[in-house]
């Protein structure tokens, strides 16, 4: 099949599956790179938790802070709920910021990321990416604001409400009467600049080598594996990834390494047209046009 014929395909079955999608699927080795709508710029939840890592990291390493430092999480100083990690602990907890980084990167856990923004604000976040030549990822807030939407407000049973309102109330120029869904006010990011992190985090770049690996480190222990990883996942590849979630927004990005030393760079960007909170349909197509990428790219 040619590449025009399996874009057009590959559009289609996504839209035929109530997304709207914008990937990018890189080769690490040669630059090849296949995608849809890769510069579209999306809001990226918790995507923006591997700037963050990195911005620690880097950080840990100019000896601006120390991995061992002991930390304590008091309930009610930071508030941000989520489904895992100290977000649902119910009592204070001492915990060193190297342990932060893992909860953050690997459990997707949005208290541990808050704790880190409180001694890497945003900004500083932005800045160090711009030193290292990144651009395209915008880092304007922390988590708490994630869990301001109005899927809180509803009742669990309401959650279509807000999920319609996430879909019908955009604008043209991706602003958005949701604030944390117009790309003016949230952290965003598109396939595109993802893909450039992750080039930078696995190839020689700006990005020191001993910050670079940690980051690997944290991002092959991701947890969270129901979207892309069943697609890239096997006794002969390692998946190192993480995902990002809020209201309507399905993202995962990641690389996919192969035993013959092929690399590969996954970013998936996604919004529903389907006002549903559970769409295992949808998780199983992101992988799907990923791997249908992956695998055409794998032909030259």
């Amino acid at each position: 099949m040619s590449t025009e014929a399996l874009l057009r395909e590959l559009r289609r079955d996504l839209h035929d599956g109530g997304l709207h999608g914008c990937l990018l699927v890189r080769d690490l080795h040669t630059g090849e790179e296949l995608g849809i709508e890769p510069d579209a710029q999306l809001p990226v939840a918790s995507l923006v938790k591997v700037p963050l890592a990195l911005a620690t990291v880097e950080r840990i390493r100019r000896g601006e802070l120390d991995g061992a430092t002991m930390l304590d999480v008091a309930p009610g100083r930071i508030t941000t709920p989520g489904p895992t990690g100290l977000s649902r602990f119910r009592h204070p907890v001492r915990i060193a910021l190297d342990d932060l980084l893992y909860l953050s990167t690997c459990v997707s856990d949005g208290t541990a990321a808050d704790a880190l923004f409180g001694l890497t604000p945003p900004a500083r976040v932005a800045a160090i990416l711009q030193e290292f030549g990144l651009v395209g990822i915008t880092v304007r807030h922390g988590m708490r604001e994630l869990s301001e939407t109005p899927e809180e407000r509803f009742d669990a049973g309401q959650a279509h409400l807000a999920h319609s309102l996430a879909i019908d109330a955009g604008t043209s120029g991706r602003g958005h009467r949701v604030p944390q869904l117009d790309t003016t006010r949230a952290n965003t990011g598109s396939a595109r600049a993802y893909a450039d992190l992750l080039q930078a985090l696995w190839t020689p770049s700006a990005i020191p080598p001993e910050v670079a690996a940690r980051v690997r480190e944290l991002m092959s222990h991701h947890l969270l594996r129901h979207r892309l990883a069943p697609d890239f996942s096997s006794d002969a590849t390692t998946w190192s990834s993480k995902t990002g979630t809020l209201l309507n927004l399905r993202h995962e990005a990641g690389v996919v390494e192969h035993a013959d030393g092929q690399m590969f760079a996954v970013a998936v960007l996604t919004e529903s047209l389907v006002p549903a909170s559970a769409q295992p349909g949808a998780e199983a197509l992101m992988g799907q046009v990923a791997r249908r990428l992956r695998d055409h790219l794998r032909q030259f």
